[in-house]
């Protein structure tokens, strides 16, 4: 279902003003959590699905779902050599990612709690899984790529850049239904 928004109250919006709130200008963003770096990157280090999104050599979007491991701040995903993901990445050297975020523990089991989110844009590198740049960090993705797929994959080194895109990060369950209140940012440094 979607709902009808007024050209003016779109306006509002893109100028920072939140009407139905009393809000105007850089106040109208400032009701979401607020978020430290280290906060996101912890809740990047507790998930392991993200969906990337990228762009074809032709110009064409795509997104798909993988595994990724967090070391440093960085994010890796494992996936087939002569798969699309790491030819068309190797092309652009750009990506947007989006991790779900699981909430609400046993009540997701009976109730439709959605997940929260981390959105992020960053260059993103194809490197082969025995090549020197990823050499001191393989050990600690065996997890991800086990010695007996490195010959068939490849790693893609996603470093996030700017900030960091949160919805119902850091807010309690009751809160997510609000927009202005489950919207949040954080730098990725």
């Amino acid at each position: 279902m979607t709902t009808p928004v007024s050209h003016d109250k779109a306006g509002d919006r893109a100028r920072g003003e939140d009407t139905a709130r009393g809000l105007v200008g850089a106040d109208a963003h400032e009701i979401g959590p607020r978020l430290t770096s280290e906060q996101v990157w912890a809740g990047l280090a507790k998930a392991s699905f993200a969906v990337v999104s990228y762009v074809t050599p032709t110009g064409e979007p795509r997104s798909s779902g993988v595994v990724y491991q967090t070391v440093g701040r960085r994010l890796y995903v494992a996936v087939a050599a002569d798969g699309w993901k790491a030819r068309h990445i190797a092309v652009s050297g750009r990506v947007a990612v989006t991790v779900p975020v699981r909430r609400g523990g046993i009540l997701s089991l009976v109730f439709p709690i959605p997940p929260a989110t981390i959105s992020f844009h960053g260059a993103a590198t194809v490197h082969r899984a025995d090549s020197a740049e990823v050499g001191p960090v393989l050990t600690q993705l065996s997890s991800l790529l086990p010695a007996e797929r490195r010959s068939s994959s490849v790693l893609i080194d996603v470093l996030p850049e700017g900030e960091f895109v949160t919805y119902g990060l850091g807010v309690s369950l009751r809160n997510m239904r609000i927009p202005a209140a489950a919207r949040g940012r954080a730098s990725v440094s």
